[in-house]
């Protein structure tokens, strides 16, 4: 026996084809259903460059705030006691664990007409519900947490032992921060990051129910795809493509974040 495979029943190997079957089974029926002779012009009509356009559009302004938010929240959720890291934890993870429709009727009823901000930002003369402000909103509301939590760990591995030692030198708080704290982090920044801007656009739900689904306003990709498949909108050959390209940029990011993981050791066990 190969000590490296470990000791588990090989009768699990059944279930685990499974699984991994009932994974890449259906990506692969998706890519066999792509007409490939029309699949570029497909991309490149008008209602799917426009849905395109503005799911990175507002895929980069969201991660943007992400960053600007989600750094200093990671900073101090990985310098914090035990049980306030625990509590900030947790509140951070909700986001993840809820439908996605959940978050958009919380963003609603926030920032509706008849919410606690709606009316106050009327009398502003600003309106976010099904703008393209909204889509930023929502997709900011599901793809933070992924950034803080990336973060928080990579934060938590490194320790505070170096910027300890810079403040022994003589180095400043900002000047640890850029030049210690973060720097020592990046893999889970970069990781973050990614991982942040690739849930943001696909996000769909959140977006459907706050932001709405009007072309070239708030109908990303997610939403230009629902849209086709239900007979409105784009044609499906545009749809499948679009599919497509999601899936694509879904390897991409995943092969991204792959090479920004520090390489980890194989246990063996004791000899």
């Amino acid at each position: 026996m190969n000590p490296a495979r470990g000791y588990v029943p090989q009768i699990l190997a059944l279930p685990a084809v499974i699984a991994l079957a009932l994974l890449v089974v259906p990506l692969t029926a998706l890519v066999a259903r792509v007409q490939w002779d029309t699949v570029w012009g497909d991309i490149s009509s008008p209602a799917a460059l426009s849905a395109l356009g503005l799911s990175v559009q507002t895929g980069l302004t969201s991660t943007a705030v992400c960053l600007l938010l989600g750094v200093p929240l990671a900073l101090v959720i990985a310098r914090a006691g035990a049980r306030s890291a625990a509590v900030m934890r947790a509140l951070i993870t909700v986001p993840l664990v809820l439908p996605p429709m959940v978050g958009g009727v919380a963003l609603l009823f926030l920032f509706g007409r008849s919410g606690p901000l709606g009316p106050m930002l009327a009398e502003w003369g600003i309106q976010l519900p099904f703008t393209t402000a909204a889509v930023v909103i929502a997709q900011t509301f599901v793809a933070l947490p992924f950034l803080v939590l990336a973060l928080e760990g990579s934060l938590r591995a490194t320790g505070t032992g170096y910027e300890q030692a810079a403040a022994a030198l003589g180095a400043g708080r900002w000047r640890t921060l850029w030049r210690v704290t973060l720097p020592l982090a990046g893999p889970g920044l970069i990781a973050g990051t990614v991982l942040c801007f690739a849930r943001a656009v696909g996000e769909f739900g959140a977006t459907a129910l706050f932001a709405g689904n009007a072309p070239g306003v708030t109908q990303t990709m997610p939403l230009a795809i629902y849209t086709a498949f239900n007979g409105a909108g784009v044609s499906q050959g545009t749809a499948v493509a679009l599919s497509l390209l999601l899936l694509v940029t879904a390897l991409a990011v995943l092969l991204l974040v792959r090479a920004w993981r520090p390489a980890a050791g194989t246990t063996t066990g004791p000899a």
